[in-house]
């Protein structure tokens, strides 16, 4: 059966000398086995296409600007995607920097004695310090990062 399949495509290649040529083919699937045939041979017959393209075409002259825009527009999108990653990233520090100066002020909240409050209060105030501290010198390196992508993407556009 294979023999017969590459005689047919070597016959419809050989013969049709021309640049493109699709050969239509339908294969069915039966109880003995897989059938091919150029009519359909069953109700559940599928049909294929072969293309065969003469191999001596010869490729266009400009294919390197083809290519070279074609990882342009690859790099662009590269870059845009890791700036749209940045922003997030950026407003997920937004999140955690509320959520942690919520639980430092939910800790003043709780019913305590003076004393205990005042404690309380001095160590919110560095715990406050801190995060936004963090905060700060994050946001700082993701707003340097982005401001680089965003100065190379417009190299690029």
């Amino acid at each position: 059966m294979k023999a017969v399949i590459l005689f047919l495509f070597s016959f419809l290649f050989f013969i049709y000398p021309t640049k493109q040529f699709a050969a239509q083919y339908y294969k069915c699937t039966t109880d003995k086995g897989t059938i091919f045939s150029q009519q359909p041979c069953g109700s559940r017959a599928t049909k294929h296409t072969i293309n065969v393209t003469d191999p001596n075409i010869e490729a266009p002259k400009d294919f390197v600007k083809q290519l070279n825009e074609l990882e342009r527009q690859q790099i662009v999108r590269n870059l845009e995607a890791e700036i749209r990653s940045n922003k997030h990233k950026l407003a997920i520090l937004d999140r955690e920097r509320d959520r942690a100066q919520f639980q430092q002020e939910q800790r003043l909240n709780r019913i305590l004695s003076d004393q205990d409050k005042k404690l309380i209060e001095k160590d919110i105030k560095q715990q406050l310090k801190s995060i936004n501290k963090q905060y700060k010198q994050d946001v700082d390196v993701l707003t340097k990062k982005l401001a680089r992508l965003e100065k190379k993407l417009e190299r690029y556009n």
